[in-house]
């Protein structure tokens, strides 16, 4: 499975309401290191397809979910399960340490 375009009004039904962990990328067109992690995170959605699904949020479409969340920098990842917040990472990591975090969060 791919990742997942996620707007303000889609949020809830897509991330809250998920049978299963949700990893919300937060980005913009403009920034390069959310360019940067993007590739990695379309790998992890399709290799852990079933287990996670990944979505991304453009935060200058849709400011009100990162709003809500606090969101100051992107790329900022948060993980959800059960439809609350279990983890966050802020910034640009390689694909190996953003597996990582993922596998220590679910």
């Amino acid at each position: 499975m791919a990742t997942v375009a996620v707007t303000d009004a889609t949020f809830d039904e897509e991330v809250r309401k998920s049978d299963v962990p949700v990893v919300v990328d937060f980005w913009a067109e403009w920034c390069g290191p959310c360019r940067m992690i993007g590739p990695s995170l379309e790998e992890i959605a399709q290799e852990m397809s079933g287990k996670i699904k990944v979505v991304k949020v453009n935060v200058d479409e849709n400011p009100d979910s990162p709003a809500t969340l606090g969101v100051r920098g992107i790329p900022a990842l948060f993980l959800f399960k059960d439809g609350e917040v279990v983890s966050n990472k802020i910034g640009a990591a390689p694909k190996a340490a953003l597996q990582s975090w993922i596998n220590e969060s679910i």
